[in-house]
């Protein structure tokens, strides 16, 4: 149940500038409800020699200085999330054959997921903050990766995969934020947005 507002507390409008419906179920899930869904249609692809964590926190910061200027007095978060093989960023698997590929280079592998958070404030200052958390999946036979694609589960996905989905059998262990695997870490983003005095508006 929540509480009551304080006499005098200023409450604020949140906006999430992702069309990610993971994003969005995870705001949900520790009742931090956006008021509005603004996306931010950016280019993603990294730059020259960009590394894993320096590009998903650049993104998430894009992002949401796109979107800020069209929401005025409101707090914008944006996120983005990159999965990665020492340097190397596994892209967002579209088809098939690069889901494929993906499961092929992360099977009995170590990688690292790296998160990117970004907060535009309603004064227009900028907060943001990098996470990162290591999975290491099992070896995956061809008939696991083969049973994986057929699925589909993988369309869209950072790396190729869902680890909320089908995938967590494939997860032997998880060091640090499992949210931030799934797409948004909640706990650093609560605290991010607490440390700049965001307030719910419900």
């Amino acid at each position: 149940m929540s509480l009551p507002p304080s006499q005098g507390e200023t409450l604020h409008r949140l906006i999430l500038a992702s069309a990610s419906p993971r994003r969005l179920d995870l705001l949900r899930q520790v009742a931090l409800l956006p008021d509005a869904v603004d996306p931010a249609d950016l280019d993603e692809t990294p730059l020259k020699d960009e590394l894993p964590a320096q590009h998903a926190l650049r993104l998430a910061v894009a992002k949401a200085q796109a979107v800020a200027p069209r929401h005025p007095g409101a707090f914008v978060l944006a996120a983005d999330t990159v999965v990665a093989c020492g340097r190397r960023i596994l892209p967002k698997a579209e088809d098939a054959a690069t889901a494929r590929r993906c499961l092929a280079l992360l099977s009995g592998r170590r990688h690292r997921v790296h998160g990117g958070i970004a907060v535009v404030t309603p004064a227009g200052k900028l907060a943001s903050r990098q996470v990162q958390t290591v999975v290491i999946f099992k070896r995956l036979s061809e008939a696991e990766i083969a049973d994986y694609v057929a699925s589909e589960e993988w369309r869209g996905k950072a790396g190729g995969y869902a680890v909320q989905g089908l995938a967590a059998l494939f997860v032997r262990q998880i060091g640090g934020s499992y949210s931030n695997v799934v797409g948004l870490p909640l706990y650093e983003t609560a605290a991010l947005l607490g440390g700049q005095g965001f307030r719910p508006s419900r």
